[in-house]
Formats: structure tokens, sequence, C-alpha cells
């Protein structure tokens, strides 16, 4: 197993952590290999990393989520920032560029990377960017949003995570039918009801709403040096980040690589929503490989 080395880069605002599997400077000819997620953090890769040894592979909390203690005053998660934060790391790595693979939010803010610090990324997978700009329906999944979050400042995590899921597991556009159903039960979902008392989780409040709120641009993105794939799952179909991914790579003239299994399809069970990591670690080494 390679050792995981952990470092804390200290910059205006926060304390970043990270993580870093194998040598830096990165050899045997493989570009550094950087993981990110948004709301997630580090330990969402655990299952993920261990099958790249031939590489190094960085990890790190975002601004403000696990480890990275911030100290600006500021709640809010915005790709600009997490964007700002990554060029600093790749910088602080002194491995750029990297390959990176980037998951949900974290492909947003690695999108955003990309638009600003073309020269930090040599490809970037970015799967499944929760991107509402890129749909049809744009108005109705802001509306969808709004009410997982109204759920949560009434009645606490279980009843916004219960509507949140309600969400991301709809199959299509929002219609009517959507908006008609009846409030999910948390015990649904195996949740209780009870109220949790908080409100400011990342996924739930208004925190990280400037990550679905995001609007890509598309003349920087394909300008870029960076080979950008956008990737959905392949149990994902029809859901709503599956549309976004598809959404995103028609943006950006393409059509999205289909990886296995889903939204968290590298994460391994210790999550309670396990995917395939070994199978998913298979596809992402073909994709960069195809890039070397």
């Amino acid at each position: 197993m390679t050792e995981i080395q952990t470092h804390t880069l200290s910059l205006p605002g926060a304390d970043l952590v990270y993580d870093v599997r194998g040598p830096l400077p990165p050899a045997g000819g493989h570009r550094a290999l950087l993981m990110i997620g948004q709301p997630m953090t580090a330990e969402g890769f655990g299952a993920l990393a261990p099958h790249f040894t031939d590489r190094t592979v960085v990890t790190y909390d975002p601004r403000g989520l696990g480890r990275s203690v911030r100290t600006d005053g500021r709640s809010d998660h915005t790709p600009q920032q997490q964007a700002a934060d990554l060029h600093s790391l790749i910088e602080a790595l002194g491995a750029g560029p990297v390959d990176v693979l980037a998951s949900s939010g974290g492909a947003v803010t690695a999108l955003e990377l990309v638009a600003t610090h073309p020269d930090d990324v040599a490809t970037l997978v970015a799967h499944e960017p929760p991107i509402n700009a890129v749909l049809p329906d744009a108005t109705a999944a802001e509306r969808a949003r709004a009410d997982f979050y109204e759920a949560y400042q009434a009645k606490g995590r279980s009843a916004g995570m219960a509507s949140f899921i309600a969400m991301t597991s709809w199959q299509g556009e929002f219609t009517d039918a959507y908006f008609a159903q009846p409030a999910p039960d948390p015990a649904m979902f195996g949740m209780s009801a009870e109220d949790d008392g908080s409100r400011d989780d990342p996924l739930l409040s208004k925190n990280s709403w400037a990550v679905t709120d995001y609007r890509p641009d598309a003349d920087l993105l394909t300008a870029a040096p960076t080979r950008i794939v956008i990737a959905v799952g392949e149990e994902s179909a029809g859901t709503y980040t599956a549309r976004t991914a598809l959404g995103t790579a028609a943006l950006l003239g393409q059509e999205a690589v289909v990886f296995p299994s889903h939204h968290g399809g590298f994460l391994g069970g210790e999550f309670g929503y396990a995917g395939k990591p070994e199978e998913f670690a298979a596809r992402l080494r073909e994709v960069l490989d195809a890039g070397a």
C-alpha cells in the first residue's frame, strides 16, 4: 500500500489540507492525478486512489470542508474560490500540469480551473457536473433545488436529504408531475424524521448554490489546451446529474463518456452508497492513457 503523506497549504483565509500518495515530482512518466469533489472531501476517494499505485495521487479537502479550516469568515462555497485554491495547490506541488478526476461539484470547480488557469490541467475527467444552466428545464431545476432547501430549513437534515434524493433520482425533466408529489418521508430512505437542528449543511443549505448556478464559458474551455472529458455513469441515465453531464458535453461540442456505476461510482461501501471502484478505476485509466 502506498504511504499517504498529509500536508497543509496556508492560503489567505484558509488552511488547505491535502494528501499525497506517491513521489513528488511524479515518477514513471505519469502526471500527478488530482482527485477532487465538492462537497465531498478527500476520504471519498479512499476506495479509488489505491488502484493507481503507478501514479502520484493527490486528494484534498476543499476550503471550509473536512480538515481545511477557513478563517475568512465566509460559509459559501464557490467554484471561483475553489479553483483559485486548486491553482495554488498545483503550484505548491510543483507537478503541473496535472490530470484531474473531478466529481460532482468538484467537476464544476475543475471546469472553472481550466477556464482561468488552462495550463494547470492536461486532462480533465469531469464526472457528472451539476450545472443547471445547461438544462432545457433549468428554471424547474432551480425550483426543485429550492424545494429541498425549504424542506431542510423547515425540518432539518433528514427532511432535506429525503427531498434531495427525490430530486436527484427523478427521471427526466422536472415536470408538473414532479412538483405534485407529496413530500418524501425520510423513513423511506432509512432516516429518522427527527430535526437534527442543523441549517448550514453545505449540500442542503444555500452555501453551495454558486456551484449549480455556475455558467461554464464554452469559448474559454474549448480554447484551452486541456483535454476535457465529460463523464456520465451508466446507471445514472435520465437523472438530474446525468442530464447535466450530457448538457455540459453538448455545450462543449462533444459526447459524454460512459463510466461504470452511478454518480458515486468510485465510492466504496463505507459510505452506504457503494459504486464499482475497481471498474471505475479501469475506465478512468483507459481515458487517461488515451490522452497520454
